[in-house]
């Protein structure tokens, strides 16, 4: 039975349907229908044109029932060597990651470096996207760093204040916490072309490794290998549609 705090799914065109799934064109849905290899509900389809409601309809293809989801999230644990996009003609991309996914218009949310890895989310929520990546929202992106090079004393300070990259741009306020030796957790809420590692480079350091932990209430999974992924929760969708964090600015960290 339906959830009645729920809205119910508007109904639309058979070949719209399945095109959203990536079963074909509507040129190859017709040919589907043709051959009769599509049912709605046990009954042989006659025409793509077809109304169906995805939550209340079964829509069968070659015996095998279509599943459908109007939006899906899902949390990747990136690995070196795969890039943030939907295609790429020399890279497996992110996205050919998400094997199970019921729709084909899925996309990352932000980029991470062909060498970084970690949390990145992958999803078909525009909406979303958009919130999670404005500066103006303020949601955390954490990582952690390896760095060769000697780390100013006045780091933590200038971090705060926001780095001036190489292009003469600045940043917006950041958090850099020492972890000891070659290592720091750094803290930034936008996201520029390779930022973390040219902050870094203002500061007479290099990056050599980089992962991203969390983004907003979004923490990566500690049981997610590298190259995993999970759909995220209820929970987990409902926080990062709720997250806003405080400017790192008028925090008052010193």
């Amino acid at each position: 039975m339906a959830d009645k705090g729920k809205k119910k799914a508007p109904s639309m065109r058979l070949d719209k349907f399945l095109a959203e799934m990536g079963r074909g064109t509507r040129a190859q849905v017709k040919d589907m229908v043709r051959k009769g290899r599509i049912q709605i509900n046990g009954q042989v389809v006659k025409t793509p044109e077809v109304k169906v409601n995805p939550e209340e309809d079964r829509v069968s293809l070659d015996g095998g029932i279509v599943e459908y989801a109007r939006m899906e999230y899902y949390m990747l644990n990136k690995p070196q060597g795969v890039v943030s996009a939907t295609e790429d003609g020399r890279h497996t991309t992110v996205t050919e990651l998400i094997d199970t996914a019921l729709r084909r218009d899925l996309f990352p949310v932000g980029r991470l470096d062909i060498d970084t890895e970690g949390l990145l989310l992958i999803t078909n929520d525009g909406e979303l996207a958009h919130s999670l990546l404005s500066p103006r929202n303020h949601v955390d992106k954490v990582y952690r760093v390896r760095f060769q090079g000697r780390m100013p004393s006045d780091g933590e300070q200038r971090f705060k204040e926001g780095i001036v990259l190489d292009d003469g741009t600045k940043t917006l306020p950041a958090r850099l916490k020492a972890l000891g030796g070659s290592e720091a957790e750094v803290t930034v809420q936008e996201g520029k072309f390779h930022q973390v590692k040219r902050m870094f480079q203002a500061l007479g350091c290099q990056v050599v490794y980089l992962k991203r932990l969390s983004v907003g209430p979004l923490e990566l999974d500690e049981n997610l290998e590298t190259g995993q992924y999970r759909p995220l929760s209820e929970a987990e969708i409902a926080a990062l549609k709720n997250c806003k964090s405080a400017s790192i600015e008028n925090e008052g960290i010193g």
